[in-house]
């Protein structure tokens, strides 16, 4: 079932032991290039460093022993697989973690830290899924998707749940989207705990296929995604597209140079380490993809595991 409030009240209180009730920080600095007021739900100083962990306990935690008997898992580049390994860790099951060969370095010594037990893969969705069906049959483990399971889904939510009660007056948030965990999330908590809060997704142009989606109506998937904004080259699944036809507001693109400037912003201005995935909704703001001055506006940054060996600058 698409998680409904009390799903989601429920989830929040499941979690509350095993994650941090992050900050909202706010820059002078940067509210005065955008002449907004700009509050940043700083899900990048999560448990795991990112907002990844709501979901994966909620998942995980929601699981009774003879469902998690064999362990469980996943495929993801980065930020859920180390949030499940955690989890798993946590409740002292295995973690099976397809990563594409092509992860940061960063998340894949994250997963390893945890205990996460990775098998990689060529960096396709394809080849992902396949590789993960073979462990599933080889281990009996339980599969928790990144995004596409209503448990996950409902923990994300639970960041937006927090920032309505930290900050009510909020109007616009703004999210990034790959898979739509975190967008699907945060637009259910917008429409049952502030529903005249506008809800917008930032993708980069380079991974453009929720914008494609959202837009014609009907699923696109992600091919040969080329962004630096490595947690946002997924498609977008069966169970999320529906949520985000159904309650976001807008979807945009922004350019990787974009990206990367509105990183080092971030960087400059808040003194916080962000990732690039992070910093596409600001992006967002560079580039005047919406009416924003003078207004209130929430941005989840979403994570903040960055390989300081490869920084785009």
């Amino acid at each position: 079932m698409i998680p409904n409030k009390e799903t989601i009240t429920q989830a929040a209180e499941r979690i509350l032991p095993y994650i941090h009730r992050t900050p909202l920080i706010t820059s002078k600095r940067i509210n005065k290039i955008f002449n907004a007021d700009i509050y940043f739900k700083c899900e990048n100083l999560q448990k795991a460093g990112a907002f990844k962990t709501r979901g994966a306990i909620n998942a995980v935690f929601s699981l009774n022993e003879h469902e998690f008997k064999n362990g469980v898992a996943t495929h993801s580049s980065g930020n859920h697989a180390q949030a499940l390994a955690r989890a798993a860790s946590i409740r002292r099951i295995k973690a099976y973690i397809v990563m594409p060969e092509d992860s940061s370095k960063v998340k894949i010594e994250a997963v390893k830290s945890y205990g996460g037990i990775i098998t990689f893969c060529k960096p396709t969705l394809e080849a992902r899924e396949t590789t993960l069906a073979l462990i599933l049959e080889k281990t009996k483990a339980i599969e928790i998707h990144p995004y596409d399971n209503y448990k996950i889904i409902a923990g994300q939510a639970t960041a937006a749940k927090e920032f309505f009660e930290q900050i009510p007056e909020i109007k616009t948030i703004i999210v990034p989207v790959g898979g739509g965990g975190l967008l699907s999330g945060t637009a259910l908590a917008a429409h049952y705990f502030s529903s005249d809060t506008r809800v917008i997704a930032v993708e980069p142009e380079q991974a453009n296929d929720a914008f494609k989606s959202f837009y014609s109506g009907s699923f696109v998937p992600s091919l040969n995604p080329d962004t630096i904004a490595d947690g946002l080259r997924t498609s977008l699944g069966t169970k999320t597209f529906p949520i985000i036809q159904k309650h976001v507001h807008q979807i945009v693109t922004v350019s990787e140079k974009s990206i990367i400037e509105a990183m080092r912003l971030v960087w400059e201005s808040t003194k916080m380490i962000i990732e690039a995935s992070s910093a596409v909704p600001i992006a967002a703001l560079l580039e005047k993809k919406f009416n924003f001055e003078g207004q209130k506006i929430g941005i989840v940054i979403s994570g903040g595991n960055v390989d300081f060996d490869n920084l785009p600058w």
